[in-house]
């Protein structure tokens, strides 16, 4: 079979006039009547150019020199910004990043969903440095160079940046990603770890609430373990070791780590493996819960369906403001510490089911209770499924937490146009500043 050639590059600089911006961060113009998504650059500018990608409805490229500069373009905090794929938007102005998010949200409503919210909801902000509490570092030892680089994937994602700081991630990480560098580099094991996953909870007595997860694909010696515990005690940082899959993550130091963070508004703590998702930026989601449960009006005698649960983040602490609340949520691992968590903080009337959500649960006992309010809080997916299979007549309000546009406008078309509700209020959220990912809510109401 004869191999199929890529499309010739054309290197040549060109001048190109951007017009707008991409939902991933990049400015959209035109050259010779065919689209150019064009790396860092914005909206209202003239930019020199380089072809990098040619594709058959559009070519990529990116930024050789900026000729006329937007207003909004700011200089980039971070020394990689351009190099490392973990932000895409440094070059603009913080207020603007979120108002281009906003922007995208509507849009998807419109050109996917065909629907138009009744209110613009105020964006909810929050720090824009030092958020991420949770995340992962690839790692790879490059003989080339001599050196092991920890980071997140460059831009082109078959490279790992070489980082010596990182500015989103919490300071007590961001500020050792060169120390982790030298911690792997210094490892017999340094060619057999593929990544470092960090999450960070409430400091406890026996270490700082910050776990590190070491991915390691041979077994490691007694010298790099003893390293390894050197470097946890010296940053009080836990170590985790996962030599295989999810369920062979363990702890190297201390011998017991308890990882935890509080909702301190509802009194409620959660507990949490060091591999299980927690929302990312600690700060805004307190200020996600608040506002959620605001949109929905919680009552004391509400009963409240909470899908796609998790850990119970949304679950456990409207506990303490209605009747009852069930969750439900796919993970079986999550939905055991959901449980767990209920016990821990004492809520009798939160109630928690493992479920498929993407298959028919219509014989579940769950799904026949009933309900006043719905809460969804999907994947990057949706929940387009398990909206088809609900008796939806019983909601009088459905909030819609989403973490991709495209998908919550889709499902808002169906809620809308198909099942007779209307678009209240929706808007952005900035769980993730400096990224391009768009974190939303939507208020649905039955008409």
């Amino acid at each position: 079979m004869a191999r199929t050639r890529s499309p010739r590059i054309d290197k040549t600089p060109f001048e190109a006039s951007i017009t707008d911006l991409t939902h991933d961060g990049r400015g959209v113009a035109r050259r010779d009547g065919k689209a150019v998504f064009v790396s860092g650059a914005l909206p209202g500018e003239r930019v020199m150019a380089e072809q990098t990608a040619k594709n058959r409805h559009f070519d990529e490229a990116r930024t050789l020199d900026v000729l006329e500069a937007s207003p909004d373009r700011v200089t980039p905090r971070c020394p990689h910004f351009g190099t490392c794929g973990g932000c895409v938007l440094q070059h603009l102005d913080e207020a603007r990043q979120i108002e281009a998010k906003q922007r995208v949200l509507l849009e998807n409503l419109e050109r996917i969903g065909h629907v138009t919210p009744g209110t613009v909801l105020p964006s909810l902000t929050g720090a824009n440095w030092g958020y991420r509490r949770k995340g992962r570092f690839s790692v790879r030892r490059v003989n080339k160079k001599d050196k092991t680089l920890v980071g997140f994937r460059e831009q082109d994602p078959r490279f790992v940046a070489d980082l010596s700081e990182c500015h989103t991630v919490i300071p007590e990480i961001g500020g050792k990603v060169a120390d982790l560098a030298t911690l792997v580099e210094s490892l017999d094991a340094r060619e057999h770890i593929p990544q470092i996953e960090f999450i960070a909870g409430d400091e406890s007595a026996d270490f700082s609430g910050i776990a590190l997860v070491f991915r390691h694909l041979q077994p490691l010696s007694e010298s790099d373990r003893a390293k390894l515990v050197a470097f946890g005690e010296a940053s009080r940082f836990a170590i985790f070791l996962q030599p295989g899959g999810l369920e062979s993550v363990h702890p190297l130091w201390p011998e017991a780590p308890q990882l935890a963070f509080a909702l301190a508004p509802w009194n409620v703590s959660l507990a949490f493996r060091p591999l299980d998702f927690i929302q990312v930026n600690a700060a805004l989601n307190e200020k996600m819960i608040a506002h959620t449960f605001g949109l929905l009006d919680l009552q004391a005698t509400d009963r409240v369906l909470d899908l796609f649960c998790g850990l119970g983040n949304f679950t456990l602490p409207m506990a303490r403001l209605v009747g009852e609340v069930v969750g439900v949520e796919g993970d079986a691992g999550l939905v055991a510490r959901a449980r767990e968590n209920a016990e821990r903080n004492a809520l009798t009337n939160a109630q928690f089911h493992a479920a498929d959500l993407t298959q028919d649960q219509r014989g579940t006992a769950w799904m026949r209770q009933g309900f006043d309010k719905l809460l969804l809080d999907p994947p990057r997916s949706g929940a387009i499924e398990v909206l088809q299979q609900l008796p939806l007549k019983q909601f009088d309000r459905i909030v819609y937490v989403s973490c991709h546009p495209g998908s919550l406008a889709r499902d808002a078309g169906y809620l809308v146009n198909e099942q007779g509700y209307t678009l209240v209020s929706a808007g952005a959220m900035d769980m993730f500043p400096h990224t391009a990912h768009v974190e939303s809510i939507a208020l649905f109401e039955k008409r």
